[in-house]
């Protein structure tokens, strides 16, 4: 009886290593391939592109009395620990994954952990029998589960064609923290051709088994990786030119939380040896809406991730504020997508400096008009919301009319708490560079993103002009100069949000402006913003992005994208994001406050419930209602 089976399992043996000569390790089944691991007859060192079409898993091994802890540190982590299945104490199989196998021998390779040292690898866990009956075996989601998906999207996947491990790093970006458990982030990259970005997160989005969609893609250094050639597990994996590095969470993440732990006694899998399931690799709809991808900034490079339902949403924004109610032309200076691409880089923005105030009505004090705060104080209730920092930059000679706006607004219940209120003048040759920056270091910048809606814009000739041509240079600060060092700075985007063409950020269309414009060849501002929204009154310019915040922050897509896949959705704050959007009342509210101090309306120069001339009931009121109406739809 012994000597036949011993026969039968000799002949299987053979059979094998017949098809894996004949048939290759991408093709073989799942309990074929790990048969042939567990009688250690593999001589490589990962299994990136075996049994191709299969979810492989990330395993962690821990003593029972850790197990639910763990358990919820994956929960509250799902994008680096999607968990396919937890044991029982002592339980060597997995019957849910599959129906041979046994986790002591079924990975390439282990790695042993005591007190949070990794103590050694071993290619197989039958000496430590005795103590496994009392742990636990987590079997978590792989990226390479998703290769095949890739593949059949027309995507290279380079590690596999540089017969390579994938690069796998250690990022700045924290997980969720359950006690014991915590750790940062660790990530794989797989070089993607730039042209297929968005199939490469259309292809892996849906499988949140096999971690989903990438969190970031892009400079390495927005994660706190600082050379691609040196991953701290894994193999380098060389870029082709055009390639992007696009970053998917990583389950070595939990080797990560175990070294962080210190638990007397820990295994894990080796990186890149993953244990192989039955199961096929299919969609679980991880994500609502079909994704899109946006470049929001090219030093350094940054892409972004969002619906195609929110921005459709955004675009509808973008087109409400587009019509031009004083037939100025400014249909000539739209750009399609600015909108957009603005609050998505505002979105991924730590710190927000926001500019306003164009003295156009020069004969009177204040000189201000009532277009440009209340769009700024709109997109700075919203920031404030988000639990952004911002704060509000403008001339020397406005500073406490700014300052008693500021604080009405916050009686008013505009804005949650007061904006530090700034001044800049020129003092030196890098005055802008010691404003931006900490100490002027251009590598520690204060503002990720700076905001100029209704601001005086110079001219070529180094003027600052109002509509009718008239030089107001005398009352105006040089805050263009923050723009312009904001071009030098690594990590610092702009936007600028005008009506006429005057206003800074405008430059960006000058040409446009000189030819369509009334006075374009003189008034054009020539200082550029990365983007520029362009708007029938600058007000609801302010308004839409404010609106278009919220969309992206109640983005599913978008959101993940945002925390890297790790902590929860922080759906319980839309209530708190909606309250702080611009509203008929508050703004009504705010119009008379500024009309109070003299703030008048840009077009006629009066002191009424009016702004560029137009009526603010049925005219700036049925706007912000139109607005509010698409982001709640």
């Amino acid at each position: 009886m012994t000597s036949r089976m011993a026969s039968s399992e000799l002949k299987e043996n053979l059979e094998d290593e017949k098809m894996l000569l004949t048939r290759g390790l991408k093709s073989l089944l799942p309990h074929v391939l790990r048969r042939i691991i567990r009688l250690n007859r593999l001589s490589i060192s990962n299994t990136s592109g075996m049994a191709e079409g299969y979810k492989q898993a990330n395993v962690v091994i821990l003593h029972k009395s850790l197990a639910d802890d763990f358990e919820k540190f994956c929960h509250a982590n799902d994008g680096p620990l999607p968990l396919l299945y937890r044991s029982q104490p002592g339980d060597w199989k997995c019957p849910s994954l599959s129906s041979d196998s046994d986790i002591r021998t079924d990975c390439l390779q282990y790695r042993v952990y005591e007190h949070g040292v990794c103590t050694g690898s071993l290619k197989s866990l039958k000496e430590y029998s005795e103590q496994l009956k009392d742990m636990v075996t987590f079997y978590l989601g792989c990226s390479f589960s998703f290769e095949k998906a890739v593949l059949s999207a027309g995507i290279p996947v380079r590690n596999v064609e540089q017969k390579c491990n994938v690069s796998m790093y250690k990022t700045a970006v924290p997980c969720y923290s359950v006690s014991p458990f915590c750790c940062n982030l660790v990530v794989t990259m797989r070089p993607i051709p730039e042209s297929k970005l968005e199939a490469a997160v259309l292809a892996t989005s849906e499988l949140k088994e096999a971690h989903g969609a990438p969190i970031h893609m892009g400079d390495p250094g927005l994660l706190g990786i600082q050379d691609l050639s040196k991953p701290d597990y894994g193999d380098p994996v060389h870029l082709h030119p055009g390639d992007i590095p696009v970053f998917w969470a990583c389950g070595v993440t939990g080797a990560e939380a175990v070294i962080n732990c210190r638990a007397p006694l820990a295994f894990t899998h080796s990186p890149g040896c993953m244990f192989i399931t039955d199961l096929k690799n299919n969609n679980v709809g991880s994500l609502r809406g079909v994704p899109q991808v946006h470049c929001i900034s090219q030093d350094p490079l940054h892409f972004s991730i969002v619906s195609a339902e929110a921005a459709q949403k955004i675009k509808t924004l973008e087109t409400l504020i587009g019509i031009d109610p004083g037939d100025r032309g400014i249909i000539h200076l739209q750009r399609q997508d600015e909108l957009l691409k603005a609050c998505l880089a505002i979105s991924h923005a730590r710190s927000v400096l926001i500019t306003t105030g164009f003295p156009t009505h020069f004969t009177y004090e204040p000189p201000e008009e009532n277009d440009g705060p209340p769009g700024a104080l709109a997109i700075a209730a919203i920031l404030q919301a988000l639990e952004k920092e911002v704060a509000i930059v403008t001339d020397q000679r406005a500073m406490d009319l700014n300052k008693k706006i500021i604080e009405e607004a916050v009686q008013l219940g505009i804005l949650k708490k007061p904006i530090p209120l700034l001044n800049y003048q020129r003092e030196s040759a890098d005055s802008a560079l010691m404003f931006l920056c900490d100490n002027g270091n251009s590598g520690r910048p204060r503002y990720d993103h700076l905001i100029a809606i209704e601001r005086a814009g110079m001219a070529a000739d180094g003027n600052y002009y109002n509509a009718r041509k008239v030089n107001i240079k005398h009352l105006v600060d040089p805050i263009d100069e923050l723009f312009l060092a904001a071009q030098t700075i690594s990590g610092v985007t702009t936007t600028g949000v005008g009506d006429g063409g005057n206003e800074l950020g405008m430059g960006k269309v000058k040409d446009a402006v000189k030819k369509h414009i009334k006075n374009g060849d003189v008034i054009a501002c020539d200082v550029e913003a990365d983007f520029t929204v362009v708007a029938g009154v600058s007000n609801w310019g302010g308004y839409a992005i404010a609106c278009a915040l919220y969309v992206l922050r109640t983005c599913e897509v978008h959101d993940r994208y945002l925390r890297k896949a790790v902590g929860f959705p922080q759906s319980s704050q839309k209530m708190v994001w909606l309250s702080a959007l611009p509203s008929v009342s508050k703004e009504e509210k705010l119009l008379k406050t500024l009309v109070r101090h003299g703030v008048r309306s840009g077009k006629t120069a009066s002191l009424e419930m009016e702004v560029d001339g137009l009526p603010f009931y049925n005219t700036h009121s049925l706007m912000i209602e139109k607005l509010l109406q698409e982001v709640q739809k």
